[in-house]
């Protein structure tokens, strides 16, 4: 790998995301999804959580909803929603990053017996069978071939200063970090992640600041 920034594109139809990691009001017409997915589901090996992680140490209730948003190698999660306070009950933005390189079994949020995937695994998801659609009213992407099904849904970030940008685009962490050959300082403050919209999805690397969704996979 020679950038500083890379990315990697499987989108749909041949179309191309300009814009990364930014707020959009694209808001199609899609279907509703009404049948409800429990526990894990395996996709291409890998098995997945069916819902987003909340507060620390828990899932969300529904596989519709956000669940809290998580600085790169950070127990602490912030709300997907304002007013902006984390799970510690801190309302101050933390604007600094982990120089870590991996994601600390301390600092996962994940439950027991789960973690942040790789960027192996994320890929693998990516990979799979997936459509633009929705739950609930919620919109996002459902990924794999029933009944191995799993809904992530586009619920957005928080960006460098904490602000919200949510507008029907999906952010998820992986605990891979950005590994360059020509700069190996940007290992301090990048990471992987997948971000997807109506149009597509991508693997791309981003700042360690921002606060994205963490989708678990089984340890």
């Amino acid at each position: 790998m020679k950038t500083i920034s890379k990315i990697f594109f499987l989108l749909a139809m041949s179309m191309t995301i300009v814009v990364f990691n930014a707020c959009r009001n694209d808001e199609p017409e899609v279907p509703e999804i009404t049948e409800p997915r429990q526990g894990g589901v395996v996709i291409n090996g890998v098995e997945w959580a069916t819902r987003n992680v909340d507060m620390p140490g828990t899932f969300v209730e529904n596989p519709e909803d956000a669940g809290m948003f998580f600085q790169w190698n950070r127990r602490a999660g912030w709300s997907s929603t304002d007013p902006m306070i984390n799970s510690d009950g801190n309302t101050t933005w933390d604007r600094s990053y982990s120089t870590s390189i991996i994601w600390t079994n301390e600092n996962d949020p994940c439950p027991e017996g789960w973690r942040v995937p790789t960027f192996d695994e994320l890929f693998s998801l990516l990979r799979a069978v997936n459509v633009w659609t929705a739950e609930n009213g919620v919109k996002g992407r459902l990924y794999g071939t029933a009944p191995n099904q799993i809904f992530l849904p586009a619920v957005g970030s928080r960006g460098f200063d904490g602000e919200l940008c949510e507008n029907y685009i999906g952010n998820y962490w992986s605990s891979t970090v950005d590994e360059s050959d020509e700069h190996p300082w940007v290992s301090e403050i990048q990471a992987w992640g997948m971000w997807f919209n109506n149009a597509g999805r991508v693997l791309s690397t981003t700042s360690k600041i921002i606060a994205k969704s963490i989708r678990c996979v089984a340890e």
